[in-house]
């Protein structure tokens, strides 16, 4: 069993490097085999030369480390907000009707139509693109919290509650340990979304970010400056969700292990 796994590992990993090669080739050659013109989907050489250009002339570096600073703190704080919400939404029905249509409201306004708002209140700062980014990490997050306390075995809570457990036992005991597993599906699908948030108060309003490199590589038609900044921004969410991965093995370590590792 232990070697099919392995053997089954290996040859996933083979296929993925060739595949990687092929969309290196496809990235350079591409292009040029099609006819399309360098300035509309530009070959690899050009973006990596655009890259090294702006590194040094337009500081990328920096605004990937204020984007990738607001991506963590936009996708912990909307994170925290949602578990929060969410267990006390699981835990009390009462709640969860007097909440639930405001923050279903919440979640269906359009996140875009927030980052004006949030720009005149706060300015062209860092504070509005950790907002959208919360708001849009909360949601998927509150959702998987509160689905996975709402279907927590009765039949233990109510053997803990014969076992005169009081209600934080059971709920440290039973509820939370039992919603890790969803808590950090919502995790690994917010951990993606916050760079949206983020990107999209970059483009809205600001000065600063890799948002703000697509915008000024748009307006300039520096088509290889934009797939720069799509790079890196695929980067950080990459960086993200490998985070959350790595958390969520050294947390539920205690279950069987899958056959594979994928998403």
């Amino acid at each position: 069993m232990v070697g099919d796994r392995h053997s089954m590992v290996r040859r996933g990993t083979i296929a993925s490097l060739a595949l990687f090669v092929v969309i290196l080739a496809a990235a350079q050659w591409g292009p040029g085999l099609l006819g399309i013109p360098p300035y509309f989907v530009p070959p690899l050489s050009d973006v990596i030369a655009e890259a090294a250009r702006i590194w040094h002339i337009s500081h990328l570096a920096f605004h990937t480390a204020i984007t990738f600073a607001e991506v963590i703190a936009g996708f912990i704080l909307g994170s925290l907000l949602g578990a929060a919400i969410g267990y006390l939404l699981g835990l009390s029905p009462t709640a969860e009707l007097a909440l639930s249509p405001y923050i279903l409201a919440l979640q269906i306004a359009p996140k875009v139509a927030f980052a004006p708002l949030f720009i005149l209140w706060m300015g062209y700062t860092i504070y509005p693109k950790i907002l959208v980014a919360v708001l849009i990490v909360f949601f998927p997050v509150l959702v998987n919290v509160l689905t996975a306390v709402r279907t927590v075995d009765p039949d233990l809570i109510n053997l803990a509650r014969a076992f005169k457990a009081t209600r934080a036992q059971i709920f440290w005991r039973i509820e939370f340990p039992a919603s890790l597993p969803a808590m950090f599906a919502g995790l690994r699908i917010g951990s993606t979304l916050a760079v949206v948030g983020v990107v999209v108060g970059e483009l809205v309003g600001g000065n600063q970010g890799l948002g703000y490199l697509l915008s000024f590589g748009e307006g300039q038609g520096d088509t290889p400056m934009v797939f720069v900044a799509i790079f890196m921004l695929t980067l950080v969410g990459g960086i993200a969700y490998l985070a959350v991965i790595l958390a969520e093995r050294r947390v539920l370590h205690y279950l069987p292990a899958r056959a594979y590792q994928g998403f």
